[in-house]
């Protein structure tokens, strides 16, 4: 409150309070925040129940009656099927680490090498695995954007394997690159295309953020690490060029 000279007593930057919310939108309120707690719970825990079902109903026929729990036990055991299966890849992995191992795995590839179509089928399959489970391995494991489908239009992008020069040679000199544009919100399918390295960029942003971004359909935002750099001075480009920043 401001006095004038004339002693007039004049009110300012006077707010009206917030109206008072009713039952109903208390009542909407609370349903929405509950939604949001138990939303993604009950999502998660459906997923986990099915797949642990999935896993079980594959490999328990494979168990012998007389070591399956659930032959002495009036009930079923859920997670039998994904105890044992990671039990049995552990043994495996154990013994295929050693000379005897490898020798029978490589027995078992010399025979799958004179089966014309399976032949193909496991060298693609073993390669994709290899280079995705490769401890030291980089593909699919950058993020890039790509000017895509059209000029202004931006992609989320997983960067892939250079492209074989033979392939492109007839194309242009400069290099390619493999990358993967998945779709929202179902990540697990895309395209893949052969670009050109200077036209994508990769940012540092993980897979899994991007995976977050894609399935919330841009509703999920990676947060950057405090003190990081601006978004466009992490931006660098295959080439090893980095961006030119705004002043």
């Amino acid at each position: 409150m401001d006095e004038n000279p004339k002693g007039d007593i004049q009110l300012t930057n006077f707010e009206a309070p917030p109206p008072k919310r009713g039952f109903g939108a208390r009542v909407r309120g609370y349903f929405f925040t509950g939604l949001l707690v138990a939303g993604p719970l009950a999502i998660t825990a459906y997923i986990t129940w099915w797949l642990i079902h999935l896993i079980d109903g594959w490999v328990k026929p494979l168990i012998p009656a007389t070591y399956n729990p659930e032959t002495y036990l009036p009930f079923a055991v859920p997670g039998l099927g994904l105890l044992v299966a990671f039990v049995a890849l552990v043994i495996l992995g154990f013994f295929t680490a050693n000379l005897v191992g490898r020798w029978i795995v490589g027995l078992g590839e010399r025979i799958l090498d004179r089966m014309p179509f399976v032949r193909s089928l496991y060298k693609a399959v073993k390669q994709i695995f290899e280079t995705v489970f490769k401890q030291d391995g980089t593909s699919l494991r950058r993020v890039g954007l790509l000017e895509w489908p059209g000029p202004g239009l931006w992609s989320i992008c997983l960067l892939s394997e250079p492209v074989n020069p033979d392939i492109t040679d007839k194309i242009s000199a400069a290099g390619f690159q493999w990358i993967y544009i998945p779709t929202t919100p179902a990540p697990t399918t895309g395209y893949l295309v052969m670009v050109r390295q200077d036209s994508v960029i990769e940012i540092d942003m993980s897979v899994d953020d991007a995976f977050k971004l894609l399935m919330s359909m841009g509703i999920i935002q990676p947060q950057p690490p405090a003190g990081s750099l601006p978004a466009k001075a992490r931006k660098v480009r295959l080439t090893g060029k980095k961006l030119k920043t705004e002043s």
